[in-house]
């Protein structure tokens, strides 16, 4: 014999009036949530697919899929992730959100700047690394920031 067990509904625990106060509240919140947990997701997925390019060569222009510069791996990551991208560094940088880098985050856009200009781009791995597309003659690889210079923003 199974004994039954009874497990009442939100509604029936918390009454009606907060029930509906709940669902309203919900509702009003849920949509700012729901796109900084999507943002996220579209951030992760692109830096595992920057990631992925270990080892494929820079070739100024390129766009993937084999070959990259760096604003073209960036482009390329995050339409793999289902966000669209601008061609250039800068106007990656004009597209995102700018952050502080105290919010900076894996999968963030970290932009590398000279002035009032940005002249490189790559997407932020954590602990002070980013995944890139340096120059001609090298490869797609995780490296350490090297200059204080960078700007951060995060792809909507």
């Amino acid at each position: 014999m199974t004994a039954q067990v009874h497990v009442p509904s939100l509604f029936a625990r918390v009454g009606t009036a907060s029930a509906l106060t709940f669902a309203v509240t919900s509702a009003m919140l849920a949509p700012g949530l729901v796109n900084d947990a999507e943002a996220a997701t579209h951030s992760t997925k692109a830096l595992k697919v920057a990631a992925s390019k270990k080892g494929a060569p820079y070739k100024y222009g390129a766009a993937g899929p084999s070959r990259f510069d760096c604003s073209g791996l960036t482009l390329y990551s995050f339409k793999k992730a289902g966000k669209k991208l601008p061609r250039t560094a800068q106007q990656q940088y004009n597209k995102t959100r700018h952050i502080p880098k105290s919010q900076r985050k894996r999968g963030d856009l970290v932009f590398f700047h000279s002035g009032r200009g940005v002249y490189h781009v790559g997407i932020y791995a954590g602990s002070g690394k980013i995944w890139h597309s340096p120059k001609s003659g090298d490869v797609v690889r995780l490296a350490k920031i090297w200059s204080k210079s960078v700007w951060y923003g995060r792809v909507r």
